[in-house]
């Protein structure tokens, strides 16, 4: 097992019809192969967080999920609400009918919120939904989010018919510089495809096939 790939991973279950067993169980795997993170539902916070308590693994939730397409105040409050459930770490979605609409103005405010709401007690990722947008629209997100001291940018919800491309990737870190993280998530199942978002600059993976990736199988999830 690759413990240093471990803690790069994101270990993900986002899927609406998932069930406390299932959360559960990527939380014991969490513990066992040493993730980053669990990645869920705001739902299940407080079970991870009691679950994860007194280990490294950390809690990970996403916000305005998955359209990005609620108010900044809800996802204000949504973030609150998460770091108070225990969660240290929030996957944001920004507005992507405001960006696409060239209103940075709004897109930067909204994750703006989101980072102010952290208090510094969670790291806030942006997910900008590279599928949706042209590269020069994935430019302006990530310069946004740059901007608004985000702690990541994001490629994708996998949600919207496509996840992460080395391409994206490789894009996304050209944008952001040396210092900012970036996450590679939706598609990326095997170690392959691991190491050529890390090689195009990734420095976390979101995906639900953690296990595989680590033990060099082949996963078959989408995140």
């Amino acid at each position: 097992m690759d413990t240093k790939m471990a803690k790069m991973i994101d270990h993900t279950q986002l899927k609406p019809d998932t069930k406390q067993e299932k959360i559960e169980q990527i939380c014991n795997e969490a513990k066992e192969y040493g993730f980053a993170s669990v990645c869920v539902n705001p739902y299940w916070v407080p079970l991870c967080y009691d679950l994860l308590k007194d280990t490294d693994v950390k809690v990970c939730t996403v916000i305005g999920f998955p359209l990005g397409a609620t108010t900044t105040e809800m996802k204000a409050y949504e973030t609150k609400q998460a770091i108070e459930n225990g969660a240290t770490e929030v996957d944001m979605v920004i507005n992507i009918g405001a960006l696409k609409s060239e209103d940075y103005e709004a897109v930067k405010a909204d994750i703006e919120a989101v980072v102010r709401a952290t208090e510094g007690k969670a790291l806030t990722k942006v997910i900008i939904e590279t599928s949706l947008l042209t590269d020069d629209e994935k430019v302006k997100a990530c310069q946004l989010a740059k901007e608004a001291e985000a702690d990541f940018v994001k490629t994708s919800t996998g949600f919207s018919g496509g996840g992460a491309t080395v391409e994206d990737v490789r894009l996304m870190r050209e944008t952001v510089g040396p210092d900012m993280g970036v996450k590679a998530s939706g598609g990326v199942r095997d170690r392959e495809g691991a190491d050529a978002v890390i090689e195009a600059g990734a420095t976390r993976i979101g995906a639900s096939a953690g296990m595989q990736i680590v033990s060099g199988g082949q996963g078959t999830s989408d995140y």
